[in-house]
């Protein structure tokens, strides 16, 4: 189980995370939502380690993820596995090569900056895009990708890692509807597959409620709402994104008395 207590995170007087406490089961499908600048990506980055805590404590299994440097805190890294919005490949490099090198924290940066690759490390590669449906584009160049291929490269690099956590930040964000559909399949299907907890930050109620187990909302650095998709309420809305922020997301008008038929199913 993975156990925030406490958690804060201040960029000089702006508070970024405030008292965060959360428990995530292993194998469960969670979703952070909030409007931007509320914390989200703070939150992946802090559990990372990408960033250091302020104060307060993070574990894993019971162990003090915060108190990690060096050869632990790489690979604590493996073991909890990123994916940027922004898929952060290699261009120039071609996709089985940039799936390698979600390797690096097993083989050692040497190798796999000099291409010392087993067989098995290969083979893990070339599985890990075939469950992606990229296996085609082993040996294409990275940036002659769509931006929806390129996310399920950076999935398959993730994956390579054997990771215990995916975390992915605003992983459809730029994508088109199409692509970022594909992108949250794959998310699921390699979370009840393989049983890997996946927490993924997300733009819109929608996506949330239609892939993930639970939901936590933020605003201004806080958990304010978490709980099950179906619990959910406008009320609960309107605590993460303000009147103006719900309004400006559904593009309509919500009144206490009628809603629009996007976040009516929110609220079942």
């Amino acid at each position: 189980m993975l156990v925030l207590r406490d958690v804060e995170k201040a960029f000089g007087k702006v508070r970024a995370l405030r008292d965060v406490c959360l428990d995530v089961p292993r194998g469960q499908m969670l979703g952070v939502i909030g409007r931007s600048g509320a914390g989200k990506s703070t939150l992946l980055r802090t559990i990372n380690r990408l960033g250091d805590p302020s104060a307060g404590a993070i574990r894993f299994d019971g162990v003090d993820v915060t108190g990690l440097a060096g050869r632990e805190l790489m690979a604590w890294r493996g073991r909890c596995a990123m994916i940027f919005q922004q898929f952060n490949l290699v261009g120039r490099l071609d996709v089985i090569s940039n799936v390698l090198l979600g390797r690096l924290a097993r083989t050692g940066r040497l190798a796999s900056l000099l291409g010392h690759f087993s067989d098995e490390d290969r083979a893990r590669a070339i599985l890990a895009l075939e469950r992606l449906d990229m296996a085609h584009a082993a040996l294409q160049r990275a940036d002659t990708l769509s931006g929806g291929q390129q996310q399920r490269v950076a999935i398959a690099r993730a994956l390579v890692q054997e990771p215990d956590i995916l975390l992915a930040d605003e992983p459809i964000a730029s994508l088109d509807p199409r692509s970022a559909q594909l992108v949250m399949e794959a998310l699921r299907r390699i979370n009840r597959e393989d049983g890997i907890t996946v927490i993924a930050n997300l733009h819109t109620l929608d996506t949330a409620r239609a892939y993930c187990d639970r939901i936590v909302g933020m605003r201004e650095g806080r958990i304010v709402f978490d709980g099950r998709p179906d619990e959910l309420t406008v009320e609960r809305a309107r605590e993460l994104y303000g009147s103006d922020g719900l309004e400006e997301m559904l593009a309509e008008t919500v009144t206490s008395t009628a809603l629009p038929a996007r976040l009516a199913r929110v609220a079942a």
